[in-house]
This record gives structure tokens, C-alpha cells and sequence, in this order.
């Protein structure tokens, strides 16, 4: 996830932004104050749900997302995670690839997350590799460095996965407040009242929306940490304006006492020399699993490996790298989620194209990762799994068209049927309607 750097700070290894704004600001190091004393009396007391959380069929697969891509044809600029104000996408090599933050290109090329086209793609492709929905990496709505932007996207895509049958589900970063605090944009006094404020925002937006994951009727809120409100009595607070109360998942190794359980994560801060071992990787796995034995509701997760760029882009001292293995890596850590029986598997990430840990389609490992999804689903679900690998080829398709006959409102009727018959599960007639559509050479 982006810009979660290890920084030696005064010889302390601290977790750093998940993401850096969009506009030319360097986050501040600077220390943060403490934190004021919480101006609600009323606080509920923390405690487990009553009910037993029921075994699940199947795990649900969701993918985690980010939504902070921009491009100038949709939102008039290059947003940072594609150029870290180090690469320039409109720069083509002599093969014709672009400028990127990245060691790899979606086969959309570099794309912007408000695309209309673009999300109806992304959704689709989920749908057909057994995806169940996704997790938003989410920064608030405030209007500060590019967090409304991706706020914006936010709405967008849940909409779209709303039409595709998908769930939904946030993960809040309550880092933004200790960059909004630092920058002068928030004063401490005020970030229990804001922070209250996002939560009555989630709430009236998504929580009460029946595509939202919910685990006992309790709206599933993820956190990337708690990096800022560290203490169980913070959430204790927050949650205090709330209707119902949220199940929190925490990152592992962050506040666990705070929520109903933890997820795993690339443990990137066991890496030797910038290169985490393949011991390393399985040790840490064993370790987090151990630990979720205790818990009723168990959150796994996979990832096909970690490249990031931040060294090339100047952001960071040092590269950190886990090994792919041509796609080994997201098979192991796929089959060790699927052993313990989860609720959920967290596929760690989409489209992080900045730490190299997405399972987007791109130019250079192809479908291989959704193909593995796809077998996963089809292992798992009684109910029978009907897509196969050459099915996930036509949202390319789909959106390749959308793209040249931007603006033909006859040729787009026409597409809009080829995705409602993708939906509709009836593959045949979008392959026919999609063939009646001429495409240029």
C-alpha cells in the first residue's frame, strides 16, 4: 500500500502514509501532538457481539482497492500515484509503454479511478474471476491534499459495483488525521469531533446499504493501523454517535484490542536488505494464524508479491521486494488463507501498481492471478462457478469499445447490453452482440 515506508526517524521505525497527496506537499514528520482529552461524557463500553458469528459457507473474496488514480482526460491531470513527481505518463519508451510509477502496466493502460468505463471494467472482471466485492482504501472526505478526489471515486465505484452484484466495505485511514493535524489543517482540539464526523458520514452513506459487508447485522469497518487513534477508548468514542456499532478489523500488530479481530498484511518490515525471504513470509503467516484461532471472525489474506517503486521515485531510501515466483507466492498465500477457514480473504491489493502487489490484469503477467481466483471459487462454492479464464477477456473487450465510440450514443446502447448480458451470466450473446460491433484496425 502506498508510501507505507519504513522511515529511520531519530533510530524509530514508524509506519508512514499509506498514500501521498495528490498535490506538491511532503507530508510532515513533525511530532503530533497529544491527543485532547475526548469531549464525549456517554461511552459505550467495548464489548464482543452476544451472538455467535456463524461459520461461513465460503470465505468471501474481496479485493482491496485503491482509488487514487487520475489522468488528464477524465480528471484533467496526473494524479501523484502515477507519477510520484518523478515519472511522466505522457513520456512513451521506444515500445511504446508510458511513464509510470510502476513496474507494471494495466493492459488498460494507466487509467483514472472516476472512469466510467474503466470501474464498469474492473467490476465486470471481478464478477467473472469470482470476486465477491471490495475493500476502499479510504482517506475521509476532507477537502485537503486529494482526499475529496478519492472520496468522489469512492461513491463511484460502489455504485458500480452495486449494479454488478458485488459487496463493499471500507478501510479507513486514520493517518489522514495526523497529516491534516500536522499541515495545520485541523487542530488537535477538534479531531474527535471531525473523526465523529466520518463516522456519521460512513454511516448515512454506506453502512445502512444492503451491498455493505456486514458481519451480525454490524457495518464491517476496516482501519489501515490505528496509526492516529491508538487507544481502544479513541474507537470507544467515535463510535459513540453511531446507530450500531461497527465490527472493527485492525491491521495486524495495531490496537487489536480495539475490534473484533485483525488482518494480515506483506510484512514488508521483516525484510533483510530490502528482499523478504520466502521463510520470512511463511513464519509471519503461521504466526498471524496462530493468533486468529482465538477470534470468531477470522479475516485472511493473499498477495501475489511486492515491488515497490518509491526508491526509483526518490520517495524512500530503499527498495523492498517479495519474490512473485511466477505466480507461487499468491498461490501459497492463497491456499494458507483458504486453511483457516475464513470468513473473508483480503486479496492484497487490486491495484496497488505502486508497491507491486496488485492482481489487475496487466502487460506483464497477463490474467494469471484472476485465473487462480477463479479456481478458488470454483473449489469453494457449492453452488458451482461457471466462468472460465477465457471469459474474463471480455471486459477488455467491452471497454476497448467504449473507448472508441466515446460519445456514439447508438453504439453505446448496444454495449450497454453486451454488460447486462455479462451480468445476466448469458456470456454467448455478449460475445455476439460484441462481435457485431466494428472495431478499428
Amino acid at each position: 500500500m502506498s508510501l507505507k515506508t519504513c522511515v529511520l526517524t531519530f533510530g524509530v521505525l514508524l509506519l508512514v502514509a499509506c498514500g501521498a497527496p495528490t498535490a506538491n506537499v511532503v507530508p510532515s514528520l513533525t511530532a503530533t501532538p497529544p491527543l485532547p482529552p475526548p469531549t464525549t461524557t456517554a461511552v459505550p463500553a467495548l464489548v464482543a457481539p452476544a451472538p455467535s458469528i456463524p461459520e461461513p459457507m465460503r470465505p468471501l473474496l474481496m479485493a482491496h482497492y485503491m482509488p487514487w488514480y487520475q489522468t488528464p482526460s477524465v480528471t484533467g491531470h496526473w494524479g501523484w500515484h502515477w507519477t510520484m513527481e518523478h515519472f511522466t505518463p505522457s513520456r512513451r519508451d521506444e515500445t511504446g509503454r508510458p511513464d509510470i510509477a510502476s513496474y507494471h502496466l494495466p493492459l488498460t493502460g494507466p487509467y483514472d479511478s472516476s472512469d466510467d468505463a474503466l470501474l464498469e471494467y474492473q467490476v465486470l472482471l471481478m464478477r467473472l474471476s469470482g470476486i465477491d466485492g471490495v475493500i476502499v482504501d479510504w482517506y475521509g472526505t476532507e477537502p485537503f491534499w486529494d482526499y475529496g478526489v478519492l472520496n468522489a471515486a469512492t461513491n463511484e465505484l460502489f455504485a458500480h459495483a452495486k449494479r454488478a452484484g458485488l459487496r463493499f466495505a471500507i478501510c479507513y485511514e486514520d493517518q489522514t488525521i495526523k497529516h491534516m493535524v500536522d499541515n495545520k489543517h485541523l487542530p488537535v482540539k477538534d479531531v474527535y469531533a471531525h473523526a465523529q464526523d466520518v463516522m456519521r458520514y460512513l454511516q448515512d452513506t454506506w453502512f445502512q446499504d444492503d451491498a455493505y459487508l456486514k458481519v451480525l447485522d454490524q457495518p464491517v469497518l476496516f482501519v489501515f493501523g490505528p496509526q492516529y487513534f491508538s487507544n481502544p477508548s479513541d474507537w470507544d468514542t467515535l463510535f459513540s454517535v453511531l446507530d450500531i456499532r461497527p465490527a472493527l478489523i485492525t491491521l495486524d500488530g495495531h490496537t487489536e484490542s480495539a475490534g473484533l479481530s485483525s488482518y494480515p498484511w506483506p510484512p514488508m518490515w521483516a525484510a533483510r536488505d530490502g528482499v523478504l525471504s520466502q521463510e520470512a513470509l511463511e513464519n509471519y503467516l503461521v504466526t498471524f494464524y496462530r493468533k486468529a484461532e482465538r477470534w470468531e471472525y477470522v479475516v485472511a489474506g493473499a498477495f501475489p508479491g511486492f515491488q515497490d517503486i518509491y526508491e526509483e521515485a526518490g520517495v524512500a531510501s530503499e527498495s523492498r521486494y517479495l519474490d512473485p515466483q511466477e505466480g507461487e507466492t499468491f498461490r501459497l498465500t492463497l491456499q494458507m488463507a483458504l486453511d483457516q477457514h475464513p470468513d473473508v480473504i483480503q486479496l492484497i491489493t487490486w491495484n496497488d501498481y505502486g508497491e507491486g502487489t496488485g492482481i489487475e490484469p496487466t502487460e506483464e503477467y497477463g490474467y494469471r492471478y484472476l485465473e487462480m481466483v477463479q479456481e478458488t471459487r470454483r473449489a469453494t462454492d457449492e453452488a458451482g462457478f461457471p466462468f472460465t479464464a477465457d471469459d474474463l477477456r471480455l471486459p477488455l473487450q467491452l471497454f476497448e469499445l467504449r473507448n472508441q465510440y466515446a460519445g456514439n450514443a447508438d453504439i453505446n446502447a448496444r454495449l450497454d447490453r453486451v454488460y447486462e448480458a455479462v451480468l445476466a451470466g448469458d456470456l454467448d450473446l455478449a460475445r455476439t452482440l460484441l462481435a457485431d460491433v466494428p472495431v478499428e484496425p
